[in-house]
């Protein structure tokens, strides 16, 4: 699994695209998985912090439960000029200092829950109009940007 950094290092244009359109828009969706394995959809803000995709949630939402029991995640980005997704696993911040850095001033009054993204995938969906191709961008840690170009 990788930060944020690490995918702006290794695909530094991929990164900053995803990035650009997860900063477009305020509200996201969060999948998670229940107790039993099902996903459940959430919205959820998403803020880019020294080195890491943040989030965070109410306490006691259902969504920082099911976190809390299997972090594995994808946050898909309010749709717009392209789709993007990152996908990985949720870690929990508890260190009360660590989680006040991350603090933007738009949280819940009181305590609430902080995440980490720890990535394991970065996809970017366009379509090449002049083409009529769905072209795909995906990074994972470690491996060279992978496109796809699909009918």
């Amino acid at each position: 699994m990788a930060t944020w950094q690490r995918f702006e290092e290794e695909a530094a244009w991929l990164a900053a695209e995803v990035r650009a359109r997860f900063e477009a828009h305020e509200t996201h969706v969060l999948a998670t998985l229940r107790k039993d394995g099902s996903p459940r959809v959430s919205g959820s803000e998403v803020d880019f912090r020294g080195a890491e995709l943040t989030f965070g949630s109410m306490l006691g939402a259902v969504k920082a439960r099911d976190l809390r029991r299997d972090g594995r995640c994808a946050i898909h980005a309010h749709p717009g000029e392209g789709d993007a997704k990152v996908a990985g696993s949720a870690v929990e911040v508890v260190d009360p200092a660590e989680k006040r850095a991350m603090t933007t001033g738009t949280e819940p009054p009181g305590d609430f829950h902080a995440f980490r993204l720890d990535l394991t995938e970065a996809v970017l969906t366009t379509v090449d109009q002049e083409e009529q191709l769905l072209v795909i961008h995906l990074w994972r840690p470690g491996q060279a940007v992978k496109v796809i170009k699909r009918r």
